[in-house]
């Protein structure tokens, strides 16, 4: 079984593709630190990420590795582990570019489709359920308002968590930050010519802006009747 959650960044669907997993016994593909990896690598090597070349070079020749422990995935590129790094703001701000370069997602789609090959997973991204996995058995596109994104983004960098309701304070300016990067990257991404972000036709989308995390991935294994029959057999 095949589950696509796409949506743009700050929609939560990391944290919501990754329950929807644990309950349902599937294997969780977060491809977007796929492509954070290759950011992170192409920074941390002096590559600029605007350099198409260079960038594509690297994702052909990276390694990476998706591991479980206690305290949950953990991420390596070319034996690195990465987990924390992938997530700055400096990464935040150089993906975009890499993502839109189409040698780059040629490689990243052949590594998400051969992960798919093996079955029963929940993936989740920008072009899942449009260009990786267009037979997915289930397709969402989850969205919210940016100003929701931004605050989530915020509590998460204060290292909260809205959706088990660990918040923390945050400063203002910095939530402003955040919102205008991502109204910025909503723009790129929708607009670059290489699997742009929009929903699959056949996609369900949920707003999550009033939404609790609890509330949405209830809605998404309430859409498979399969989905709902592994959460039962799993609790």
């Amino acid at each position: 079984m095949i589950v696509a959650i796409d949506g743009p960044s700050g929609s939560g669907k990391s944290s919501v593709a990754r329950e929807v997993a644990r309950r349902c016994g599937l294997t969780y593909l977060d491809t977007g630190a796929m492509y954070r990896s290759v950011a992170f690598t192409c920074l941390d090597g002096g590559v600029d990420p605007e350099d198409a070349e260079a960038v594509a070079r690297v994702a052909r020749e990276i390694d990476i590795e998706f591991q479980t422990d206690e305290g949950g995935q953990r991420v390596r590129a070319n034996g690195k582990d990465v987990t924390s790094q992938i997530r700055t703001p400096e990464v935040e701000l150089a993906v975009s570019p890499v993502s839109a370069n189409p040698a780059v997602r040629e490689v990243m789609v052949a590594l998400q489709r051969r992960a798919g090959e093996r079955g029963d997973v929940v993936a989740e991204g920008r072009d899942i359920g449009t260009v990786v996995f267009p037979a997915a058995d289930v397709k969402v596109f989850l969205s919210a308002s940016p100003e929701a994104r931004a605050r989530r983004r915020a509590v998460q960098r204060g290292g909260g968590n809205l959706a088990t309701g660990e918040n923390v304070v945050v400063d203002e300016a910095a939530e402003k930050a955040i919102l205008a990067d991502l109204v910025r990257r909503d723009e790129y991404d929708s607009t670059r010519e290489a699997s742009p972000l929009r929903p699959a036709e056949d996609a369900v989308r949920i707003d999550s802006s009033d939404l609790s995390f609890e509330q949405v991935v209830a809605t998404i294994l309430a859409l498979s009747p399969e989905l709902a029959a592994r959460a039962e057999r799993s609790a």
